[in-house]
């Protein structure tokens, strides 16, 4: 969108946002203390914890509830509301909790309460769609600080699903008291803010606890705002309206950049793009085609030309910050006259045509992409989708219904490599495209293997075989980006979650 066009949207959509942001600026609302003031995308979907399962919700929630793990500023699993953790046995995790923790209501936070959670999650009544403790059967108490997960299967990953989504811990007896529905409307947890009020497609209101256990927030109140267009971004933005508009996309940042008063930040992220390839059917079945398309795609050049540099180049689909990354395993180099070779080599002198399909927030990308793959002679038509089908297809039980060429991404929050290939390697696997029985069996060993070195080597072997055979074109892993005022000073983790306890806001 043109800069000229970008100020036309932005004059327009001021006075509507001036109205329903009416009270935020500056000050908390009743003019008691500093405020931050936070935009993204949408609302979260239900302030329930374990009825969500989705970043926009889980980045206001992680804010009123802790987790029994978490990650510190190196982005290293750190402890939360457990102290320690180990395996007593390959089926048993135990967790040793901190003493001394209340919920907002004066709950005590202890091993009752984690086990009531966790079986709270678990229950199908509970319909929750959080799947990282598929493989835990349920909670049991030790004692008071002691809390027991046992698992159907060894899961060495269990501390880092317990991070976030599947580590969220709820009070007992607030809950049975007050059912489901009140919970969701008025969420109690042990966060470092309590909740206020929320008035969907307005605001979301949240104090800091004075009593929180690692120490209250540097400022008094912290406010959501669903913000989808980037116009109103830039509105609120220069209004001193909004202090942080969260997870820009690049175009979007583009959009508003170099504008008076208003900075891009961009941090490393853990979201990793790749091109899925069909390799049951057609040229893709031949391994000399694979790899000359990840010869064809220039991912430093997408990344200068698309992306505004903001993202990294990938081996293969582990991004650096996770487990089982092993820097030893280099990018594709970007040769277009060997692409060309390899093509010819497997039978295709002239190239051929295909189509490349993505979501339609893809589109210059996909363009892209295309454009660099025609060099080679391969001609890839792009077939745009809207989000809904699209991941409607890519969850469908036809593992052939986005074609044989499509664009996604992951996010593996749980900083393991596991996250990344766990859905489309393995053959019986619901996004899988590829055969392998080596690959099968790495994916076992590093999936059930307990001891960390032994996950090691199977990740390494794993990437060493995926470059070799490339069912996939790898890519990158896309920077988090947000815009800023001068405000607020905060930095997130290569998650990119909207944890703001560790900010500061001027008084």
């Amino acid at each position: 969108m043109p800069r000229r066009d970008v100020l036309r949207l932005a004059g327009l959509a001021l006075p509507a946002l001036t109205a329903a942001l009416a009270g935020c600026a500056g000050a908390s609302a009743d003019g008691t203390g500093s405020v931050l003031r936070v935009a993204q995308s949408t609302d979260p979907k239900t302030l329930d914890p374990q009825k969500q399962g989705d970043i926009t919700s889980m980045n206001v929630l992680i804010n009123v509830f802790d987790t029994l793990t978490t990650r510190g500023p190196d982005n290293q699993l750190a402890p939360g509301l457990a102290t320690s953790w180990a395996t007593p046995d390959p089926l048993t995790w135990r967790f040793h909790l901190r003493p001394g923790v209340r919920f907002h209501n004066g709950e005590p936070c202890d091993a009752r309460a984690v086990a009531f959670s966790v079986n709270r999650l678990l229950n199908p009544a509970t319909k929750s769609p959080i799947v990282e403790l598929r493989y835990v059967t349920n909670a049991t108490v030790v004692d008071e600080l002691t809390v027991d997960l046992h698992t159907s299967q060894p899961d060495p990953i269990i501390p880092a699903k317990v991070s976030l989504f599947g580590g969220v811990v709820v009070p007992p007896g607030y809950l049975t008291q007050v059912g489901d529905a009140e919970f969701a409307r008025r969420p109690v947890g042990t966060g470092p803010f309590t909740f206020v009020d929320f008035q969907r497609d307005h605001r979301l209101r949240l104090r800091a606890n004075p009593g929180y256990w690692r120490g209250a927030p540097a400022y008094q109140e912290l406010v959501f705002l669903p913000m989808a267009d980037p116009s109103s971004a830039l509105a609120s933005l220069q209004s001193d309206e909004v202090d942080i508009v969260a997870n820009l996309t690049p175009d979007a940042a583009l959009q508003i950049k170099g504008y008076r008063g208003v900075a891009i930040r961009n941090y490393p992220g853990i979201r990793t793009s790749y091109l899925s390839l069909d390799t049951t059917d057609g040229p893709l079945r031949d391994v000399r085609v694979r790899q000359a398309l990840n010869h064809a795609v220039d991912v430093p050049l997408l990344i200068k030309a698309v992306l505004d540099g903001k993202a990294r180049e990938l081996a293969t689909m582990i991004p650096r910050e996770s487990f089982g990354f092993d820097p030893a395993i280099t990018p594709y180099t970007r040769d277009v006259g060997l692409a060309k070779r390899l093509l010819a080599e497997a039978g295709h002198p002239d190239g051929f045509d295909t189509t490349l399909t993505a979501q339609s927030g893809d589109a210059n990308l996909a363009e892209a992409i295309s454009g660099l793959l025609a060099k080679a002679g391969v001609r890839a038509k792009v077939n745009l989708l809207d989000a809904g089908t699209f991941t409607s297809r890519l969850t469908s039980t036809n593992r052939q219904a986005l074609g044989p060429i499509y664009l996604a991404a992951s996010t593996g929050w749980t900083l393991d490599g596991q996250s990344l290939v766990q859905s489309n390697v393995r053959h019986d696997r619901r996004q899988s495209r590829w055969t392998s029985p080596e690959a099968d069996q790495l994916i076992d060993a590093e999936e059930l293997t307990i001891p960390p070195d032994g996950r090691q080597r199977a990740f390494t072997r794993l990437q060493q075989l995926l470059k070799q055979e490339a069912p996939f074109v790898f890519l990158y892993q896309i920077d988090n980006i947000y815009a800023v005022n001068t405000r607020a000073q905060w930095r997130p983790g290569v998650v990119g979650t909207l944890a703001m306890a560790s900010a500061t806001v001027p008084t």
